[in-house]
């Protein structure tokens, strides 16, 4: 019964890894489409630090009527737009690490359901060729708590980049002292 018990596991095991491989795979995908979007938050951020540092009012422009006002709307509208796309992206993430979870979950499931029927000897051993039951079954376990913690840590660095950029004017959240501010337009020349 335990060479059954152990054929079971080791089928269920390698669909459990193809399934954490395709995961992944979707996991490096999606991340590496935010890389552009953070570039263009980033970018969005910039001009809005740009337009809050210049009065309208005291260049050529002044005959635009309420120009800045829609300049910081455009500006405004962007940046909902790259956020909406970067919310759709950790949702993608989230379906990512959710796949992940349930199919340890199920593994894990199979596992227990087996348990009586394995002795330590089954569970422990491994061949040249072939890890031993309990090795994958912590491998996969330590995959599912990796992407476990990583999507609450990419979603924490994206709340605080949008509090910080989106709703906190940068003039009015980091004051950079004037001699700070002229000494980088120095070395920048």
């Amino acid at each position: 019964m335990s060479t059954l018990a152990v054929a079971t596991l080791h089928q269920a095991l390698r669909k459990s890894f193809a399934t954490l491989e395709s995961n992944q795979k979707v996991w490096k995908s999606v991340l590496a489409e935010c890389s552009p979007l953070m570039v263009s938050l980033g970018n969005l951020a910039e001009q809005s630090r740009a337009l809050s540092n210049v009065q309208i009012s005291n260049t050529p422009l002044r005959g635009f009527p309420d120009l800045e006002e829609r300049l910081r709307f455009k500006l405004l509208e962007a940046t909902d737009i790259v956020l909406g796309k970067l919310n759709e992206k950790m949702s993608s993430l989230q379906s990512a690490r959710d796949a992940i979870s349930n199919q340890v979950a199920s593994i894990l499931h199979l596992y227990e359901q087996n348990a009586h029927s394995l002795d330590l000897l089954a569970v422990t051993e491994r061949s040249t060729t072939t890890p031993s039951v309990a090795d994958m079954l912590e491998w996969l376990q330590d995959a599912e708590r990796h992407y476990r913690q990583q999507y609450p840590f990419l979603s924490s660095v994206l709340d605080v980049y949008v509090i910080f950029w989106y709703f906190c004017p940068l003039n009015s959240c980091v004051q950079i002292p004037e001699e700070e501010n002229s000494a980088s337009n120095t070395e920048s020349r």
